[in-house]
């Protein structure tokens, strides 16, 4: 069956082989790359347990004591097997692909550990492309959703759908696909956040790269012994006319950017079925990595609401602040040790060796992110360094680094006065993210997406964030830096600091396309001044 599925991934993993079994490094998860080795050890201690997150796949892997092919590997532990929105059936619809995506996020082998292997894996398979189509793959993903009581808290899609499958008549990447409508929907009403393979290369699957409420994830390669150039593999627009040629049918419609974050994806070492090491590319092996991430940090997040801690609550568990999280703590520039760059420890370069300086992104308030890197390279130690450092209040002064979740009505703003002044020439990296509104057309009323069901798409409010000095009013002359965009479900800010001061960051509702709240997730991280 799988050799008839394998067109609707191979843009996702180009390639694999079959090592010889002997010890193999995983540097993906190490400093050179994600850094969330760091976080399995005293006296973090977190590798996701207790936690749930998702897959979806065309097949999936396979379970020990239930399938044939791991009978005699029992290294990748899962919580639950379905065939769409049933219980799969043994030895049916089990595939590598997927097996290599669930090592990346729960392997529980010594030396090929996974990114959060103490994880609660939930996987489905959506089956054969024959008589298979976006409703099918949205009752699987709601499905997953509903898992663990519910609480699952980020599903992974390494798939995709190619357009010339979509039954819209010119069918273009305008967010308007059902898989698409239907992963924007899930992420709101079942509060998951959805970690999409990016798309990669002419011809390859690109919905739901269009979606608003989740992470499109694009891969590293190592250069300089480090995971830091973005791969050539990876789809990108390096010029105008490729830009317009390709606009709606590869790349999003219109000006909104596709990619959020980079992760590594080049030459990843994994274990397959059977117990034998190999070593996969793609966007397929990146995604994981970010939904696994979020299984770390949701551990730490557990912890603390059990102790009740102070300036913690549960809007930890919101896949807003997972986002804005992961995209604000992602690396752009090295810093030179002087911390004035947030203590970033590598320089991502896209495929034509720039780095984040010289993109659109840094240049221009109405792009937050770049084409190529989103918000830059994946790295889970800072992402519990943004997160670990709480949740505050408007209306109290904010500390250094921090994050929220918030409500915002139209046409006003909430503010973030920063206690400390800010060093000169030091970066501030603020990122706001917020959801599409996208309502069930429930028919029979029962709360689910059936078979036969669509969504209304009721758009995105238009919310625009700024850094401003904390005696100034009028944001629109007076900020320091901003993220304006009118298209983007999420605004980054990612500059320095002209003078040493104080300054606050402004969330405002500048125009209301549906309901006249709004929820975000916030997070900032600063300098003060020494």
């Amino acid at each position: 069956m799988m050799k008839q599925l394998s067109w609707m991934v191979l843009g996702l993993s180009c390639c694999w082989w079959t090592l010889p079994v002997q010890a193999l490094d995983s540097p993906y998860i190490g400093s050179k790359g994600i850094d969330a080795r760091k976080l399995h050890k005293f006296p973090y201690n977190l590798t996701g347990r207790k936690i749930a997150i998702g897959q979806v796949e065309i097949g999936r892997p396979g379970m020990f004591g239930w399938d044939k092919a791991v009978s005699g590997n029992h290294r990748v532990s899962l919580a639950g097997v379905f065939f769409r929105n049933k219980p799969a059936k043994s030895n049916s619809s089990v595939d590598t692909h997927a097996y290599n995506v669930a090592a990346i996020m729960v392997s529980n082998d010594k030396g090929f550990p996974g990114v959060a292997p103490a994880a609660r894996l939930y996987s489905s398979a959506v089956g054969s492309t024959k008589g298979t189509a976006q409703a099918q793959e949205c009752l699987s993903a709601q499905h997953i959703a509903m898992q663990n009581g519910g609480d699952v808290r980020a599903i992974n899609f390494s798939f995709g759908e190619p357009l010339n499958r979509d039954p819209r008549p010119d069918a273009m990447l305008d967010g308007n696909a059902l898989l698409t409508k239907c992963v924007d929907w899930s992420s709101r009403v079942h509060n998951v956040l959805y970690a999409i393979a990016g798309n990669q290369g002419k011809g390859g699957i690109p919905i739901p790269t269009d979606n608003f409420n989740g992470v499109n994830v694009a891969f590293s390669t190592i250069r300089e012994r480090m995971f830091q150039k973005v791969d050539v593999s990876n789809l990108a627009a390096v010029s105008e006319a490729i830009a317009r040629q390709l606009a709606g049918k590869e790349f999003n419609l219109g000006k909104r950017r596709a990619i959020g974050i980079v992760a590594p994806g080049n030459n990843i070492p994994v274990l397959k079925p059977n117990g034998i090491q190999t070593k996969v590319t793609g966007t397929s092996f990146a995604s994981p990595q970010v939904t696994a991430t979020v299984a770390l940090l949701q551990e730490f997040g557990d912890q603390l609401l059990q102790k009740k801690q102070r300036n913690w609550s549960v809007s930890s568990r919101r896949h807003e602040v997972m986002k804005a999280v992961l995209l604000n703590s992602a690396e752009k520039i090295k810093d030179d040790g002087n911390g004035l760059r947030l203590g970033m420890t590598r320089t991502l370069i896209d495929k034509q060796n720039q780095n984040w300086l010289v993109s659109d992104a840094y240049k221009d308030p109405k792009i937050p992110l770049d084409s190529q890197m989103g918000t830059g390279h994946l790295n889970a130690f800072r992402a519990y360094k943004q997160f670990s450092a709480g949740q505050w209040k408007p209306s109290l002064a904010v500390p250094a680094i921090g994050w929220d979740y918030r409500l915002v009505e139209t046409e006003k703003y909430r503010e973030y006065i920063l206690a400390q002044p800010l060093q000169k020439g030091s970066f501030v990296s603020v990122t706001l993210a917020w959801n599409r509104l996208v309502e069930l057309k429930d028919q029979n009323r029962n709360g689910m997406f059936d078979a036969g069901e669509d969504f209304r798409d009721r758009g995105l409010n238009n919310l625009d964030l700024y850094l401003v000095k904390v005696d100034k009013k009028n944001t629109d002359n007076d900020a320091v830096c901003a993220s304006i965009s009118h298209v983007d479900s999420v605004e980054h800010i990612f500059c320095p600091v002209p003078d040493t001061g104080t300054y606050k960051i402004r969330v405002q509702f500048k125009r209301q396309i549906n309901e006249p709240t709004q929820l975000y997730g916030l997070a900032w991280w600063t300098v003060p001044k020494k």
